[in-house]
């Protein structure tokens, strides 16, 4: 089953404090699924990762800015963590906007660990079960969402886990749902 998302054109969404393996595993797995991936940033240049939001790790190169995209370029999407990232993503409004435009789309989005803020403030959580790292989870049900405690949760090709101990299940979902394509949009509900 190697080539279940070959075709398929995945974004990453990530600026500067990316938690590093939240960014290289689920990007390692969707390419040996076949697809091509784009890292988007905030951003020209590189980002910085970090390993457990505290030392510095690689940096990675970024293909293009999310201003000059759009969801119609792309069939999944993926969030990284790592706390200072997509709190770096959630003011910036070109990638709010991308990221609220994605999941109203229905197409498959994938995201864990602090990465649901920038679902918070794209305000597509209200209705929606998730699951995230525990301190986000009153902003999660403050923004509409349900919040469960569980390795891996899926609602509608929105795919969440709590933090990087669960990137395996996180890692085989998101190549699932990224394979199923399009879901009834939340706003057809």
């Amino acid at each position: 089953m190697a080539d279940e998302l070959r075709g398929r054109g995945v974004a990453i969404l990530a600026t500067d404090g990316v938690e590093q393996v939240e960014l290289t595993q689920p990007r390692e797995a969707v390419e040996q699924a076949g697809a091509r991936v784009t890292l988007l940033s905030i951003h020209a240049g590189e980002i910085q990762s970090m390993n457990a939001d505290i030392d510095k790790g690689d940096r990675f190169t970024v293909d293009r800015l999310v201003s000059d995209v759009s969801g119609d370029d792309f069939d999944a999407l993926i969030l990284p963590g790592g706390t200072v990232n997509p709190d770096g993503l959630r003011v910036n409004s070109d990638a709010v906007g991308f990221v609220r435009d994605f999941v109203r789309s229905g197409k498959p989005v994938g995201s864990l660990c602090h990465g649901p803020w920038t679902l918070v403030e794209a305000d597509v959580v209200r209705g929606r079960t998730l699951t995230s790292f525990p301190s986000i989870r009153t902003d999660i049900r403050n923004a509409g969402g349900n919040v469960v405690d569980q390795e891996v949760v899926t609602d509608q090709g929105l795919v969440t886990s709590r933090d990087p101990n669960d990137l395996p299940a996180f890692c085989s979902k998101i190549v699932e749902e990224f394979a199923e394509g399009r879901h009834r949009a939340p706003t057809e509900a």
